[in-house]
Order: C-alpha cells, then sequence, then structure tokens
C-alpha cells in the first residue's frame, strides 16, 4: 500500500455487490426486473444509525471514493483527498457509503450487464434514465443498510444534482444537502457539449449502432474523442496555460521541417481520451450525459425553483468555483437564490480556484477548510440529536 494510506486513509476497502430482486420501474416508463449495486463503506455506522453520509458520483465516478482496492494500487479513490480520518468527510465521525449508480460500468447494472430477456448484454437497449431512477436505487441502498435518514447526501457535479432530488423527494430522510459544483438544470452550452460527445461515440464505425458487444468491438476512437472533448471543459484556460502552454513534445518549427510538431497539450488530450476510452462503456456515457441534459428541477413545479423547494426540511451547503465554467457560480448563486426565497437554511461558499471544474475533486486549501466546517456542523447536529 502506498505510504499516504496509513494515516489520513481510510486504507484498504473491499466493493460489496448487491441483487435487488424487487422489480424497478424507471422514469421512463420501463421496469428492470431486479438490479445489482456496486457499493463501499468507510468508517463505522453508529448505534442510533444517525451518522450516515452518501456519496453520489459524477458523471464519470463510481464507488471507489476513497482508499484502495489492494496494496499495489497507484492511486486512491477519485474523492480520497476529501473523505477519510481527519478529512472533511471524516471517517471517525461518519459512516459514508458510495455506489455506483445504475447505468454505470463500475459493477452495477447496466449497458454491459445481461439482459434477463435476452440472454445477451443490454447494450444500446438499456433503458434511458434520470436522476430520480438513481436516487431511488439509492433509497433502495439506504433500506438495506438500516439507515432512515442520510446525516448528509453529498454530490459534486452530476451528483450535486442527486443531491438536490433526494431533499425534493426524500425530505423526511435526509438533514443535510452538500451540493458542490453543480447547478438546476444544465445551460443550453453545456448540452451542447454533450451532445458532440454523443456523436463522436455514434459516429464511430466500431459502435455498430450501439451493438459493439455482439461485434467484439468497441467505439474507442469515439470515446476518446467524447473524453477529450469533455476533459477540456472541465479545466480553465488559465490552467491548460500554465501546465502546457505552448511547449511542444515533438518536432520543431523550423522552416520546412514542421510535420512532426506535436504540442503538450495535444499528447496530454490523446493520452486522456485513450485511457479513458479503454476503462468506460460507451452507452454508459451516452445514458449518463442524457440524464445530466434531461435534469431540471424546476420543470415539474411550473418552472418556480422556489416552489421546487417548498417540501425541502434539510439544511443546504452550496459551493462553487471561481474559474468553474461548466457549472459557473452563477449556476450555484441561482440554487442559492431559490432556496433563500423558499425561505430555506442555505450556507454558500465561492471558492477561489483556477482549476475549472475540476477543482471540486482537487485539494485546496479554503474549500478543505469550509468543507471541514459545515461537516463539523453536520456532526454536531447528530451529537444534539442524541
Amino acid at each position: 500500500m502506498p505510504p499516504e494510506a496509513t494515516e489520513q486513509s481510510v486504507g484498504l476497502v473491499t466493493p460489496i455487490l448487491h441483487r435487488f430482486e424487487d422489480d424497478l420501474l424507471l422514469a421512463c416508463g420501463k421496469t428492470l426486473n431486479g438490479y445489482e449495486l456496486m457499493y463501499e463503506t468507510y468508517g463505522e455506522l453508529n448505534e442510533e444509525k444517525t451518522n450516515a453520509v452518501l456519496i453520489c458520483h459524477a458523471l464519470s465516478g463510481n464507488h471507489h471514493a476513497a482508499g484502495y482496492h489492494s496494496f499495489d494500487d497507484k492511486r486512491p479513490g477519485w474523492w480520497d483527498s476529501y473523505i477519510g480520518p481527519g478529512k472533511p468527510i471524516d471517517t471517525n465521525r461518519f459512516y459514508v457509503v458510495s455506489l455506483n449508480n445504475i447505468g454505470g460500468c463500475s459493477g452495477s447494472t447496466g449497458p454491459l450487464s445481461i439482459n434477463p430477456d435476452t440472454g445477451k448484454a443490454w447494450g444500446a437497449g438499456f433503458p434511458g434514465l434520470r436522476v430520480r431512477d438513481w436516487v431511488n436505487t439509492q433509497v433502495h441502498l439506504a433500506d438495506l443498510l438500516g439507515i432512515d435518514v442520510w446525516a448528509a447526501v453529498v454530490g459534486g457535479s452530476l451528483g450535486g444534482m442527486q443531491a438536490l432530488r433526494w431533499s425534493l423527494e426524500y425530505p423526511e430522510r435526509i438533514k443535510h444537502c452538500v451540493v458542490i459544483a453543480s447547478a438546476m438544470k444544465l445551460t443550453a452550452q453545456n448540452i451542447a457539449f454533450n451532445e458532440v460527445a454523443r456523436k463522436a461515440i455514434t459516429s464511430d464505425p466500431e459502435f455498430h449502432d450501439g451493438n459493439y458487444a455482439e461485434h467484439g468491438t468497441i467505439p474507442k476512437d469515439g470515446l476518446a474523442l467524447a473524453r477529450m472533448v469533455g476533459h477540456i471543459t472541465y479545466l480553465s484556460d488559465e490552467v491548460l496555460g500554465s501546465k502546457f502552454g505552448r511547449e511542444l513534445r515533438s518536432g520543431s518549427f523550423k522552416m520546412g521541417q514542421d510535420e512532426g510538431v506535436e504540442f503538450q497539450i495535444q499528447s496530454y488530450l490523446n493520452h486522456q481520451g485513450e485511457s479513458f476510452s479503454g476503462s468506460f462503456d460507451a452507452i454508459s456515457y451516452i445514458r449518463m450525459t442524457q440524464a445530466l441534459d434531461f435534469f431540471d428541477l424546476a420543470r415539474e413545479y411550473g418552472n418556480n425553483a422556489p416552489s421546487a423547494f417548498a417540501n425541502a426540511t434539510c439544511d443546504f451547503f452550496v459551493v462553487s468555483f471561481t474559474s468553474d465554467w461548466r457549472f459557473s457560480p452563477e449556476r450555484s448563486q441561482e440554487t442559492v437564490k431559490a432556496l433563500m426565497e423558499a425561505q430555506k437554511n442555505v450556507s454558500y461558499v465561492e471558492i477561489e480556484s483556477k482549476l475549472g471544474h475540476d477543482a471540486f475533486l482537487l485539494p485546496n486549501t479554503r474549500y478543505q477548510e469550509v468543507f471541514s466546517a459545515y461537516m463539523n456542523r453536520v456532526f454536531k447536529s447528530i451529537k444534539e440529536v442524541k
């Protein structure tokens, strides 16, 4: 195990796979005849079962949020900077649950799973999903674990949308809603980027109308391009400039000798795309970006955001980052304004960062301080109940 896994880490963790036999009616009207969820837990559930925190993952996330799966792991879970002993989500205090949503490709039922009706992988036949579908499966997981009320539901980006949906759909089962670098709905620009990414995937000759598994292929080029487009939007112009600038990886600009020129940023993006295309499923990417596009918290409430929050009873903590142009501070401020008009308890902070949308995943002293302060408040409320 890496040396940093000894003190402020949850250490070695083992994923758990559970099959739910009950049918799951999806928002699209189709039904899954049973489904599986892959999840991990960190820390211990107290006797009163009041210290549980749910982690909702973003687009390419999964159940492995913290710790290591083996001594050979080079990198910890995707949010290890914020989950563990002494960290903002302190596992000495909280029982943390992190799962892979259905439709994903990290163990939970998704396009790579076998469709019981056909005996083949679901592929393109896997039903469309909405954020509320994920929340409903998370409710079933909470029931399985004996958790009636979450001390907090926490999520960044797409995960923040799930946390918001929890506050509306199951207000009696959530005490604190933590929404980081997220929004009540996507902008047209965001939807446009998602469509370009999906088109890159579906235009790949190896996509085969989504039945690539039957053909023994993977639309790697399309997936790589989709990831490259997405990755550009997660970073700021400043961080790209400071990290890569116009540095060359190969070639030169000498007269007549520029055919072999490759910029460092080109090499970086190609590496990101190639790595992602070998680990993520194409239909999963399509279904999850569609769920992002369809999410609109106020649509069912006459497009009145304060009305959407009318029945929420939890406290809210909203965080944005100055250089995040994919989910800009203005989007978080819209959420805060709606919550205030609905007369809900809400705390808001805008974090100075040059790292773009990815800032919510990365170490930042100010972010860690305010996140820790709010989670201290969550823990204090648990002790007061006791």
